[in-house]
């Protein structure tokens, strides 16, 4: 489990398409205290440590992985979102975040309003009836709240801290995003097509 409070933006070092996918991500967390098989939450994707090094890890990404988020888009040099596994007594900065992407939105809108950016979003149809006004999704592992939503499209405004603590600083249109949506909306949906 994890939060979505983004603690690190590691680097994409190495890729090698080998059976699965396997990235080596620069971090600046202290890999001695990572221990393998360890889950690291990388642009919001739960991935397994499956190798270490004193600034790096490697992890290992199935088909279907890659298949249902942005990882296809990765590239030596890009800077990804990282975030370690919640452990008991941590601060729950965020909200509930797996790091089991649902799907991948569009980047459709990007305007500065003051200090902040406006970015708006496109959600697959399936995915758009979880998101909701003043509730929480996962993009690329940053836990935000939604401003504002017009059927599939959604507003979130990232504040400067946000933008300098994750890659959302680097947005652009047309960009590819790992969409998880919060596990309550989830269940309340569930809940109500019971009824």
């Amino acid at each position: 489990m994890f939060t979505g409070i983004v603690t690190d933006m590691g680097t994409v070092t190495e890729l090698e398409q080998k059976g699965d996918l396997r990235a080596r991500i620069k971090t600046a967390y202290d890999t001695s205290g990572i221990d393998i098989g360890a889950s690291i939450a990388s642009d919001g994707v739960c991935l397994t440590v499956i190798a270490l090094g004193d600034d790096w890890y490697d992890v290992q990404i199935s088909a279907e992985t890659v298949s249902k988020t942005n990882l296809d888009t990765w590239t030596v040099g890009k800077r990804v979102n990282l975030e370690r596994a919640l452990k008991v007594g941590d601060e729950l900065g965020g909200h509930i975040v797996s790091g089991h992407v649902d799907g991948v939105a569009e980047v459709v809108a990007v305007e500065d309003e003051g200090d902040s950016t406006r970015v708006t979003l496109r959600a697959p149809k399936d995915l758009a009836r979880f998101i909701a006004p003043k509730g929480s999704v996962a993009l690329n592992g940053t836990s935000l709240t939604v401003n504002d939503v017009s059927d599939c499209d959604f507003g979130i405004n990232f504040i400067p801290h946000t933008k300098e603590v994750t890659t959302w600083g680097d947005v652009h249109v047309g960009d590819r995003v790992n969409l998880e949506i919060d596990t309550l909306a989830r269940y309340v949906a569930r809940l109500a097509e019971m009824s």
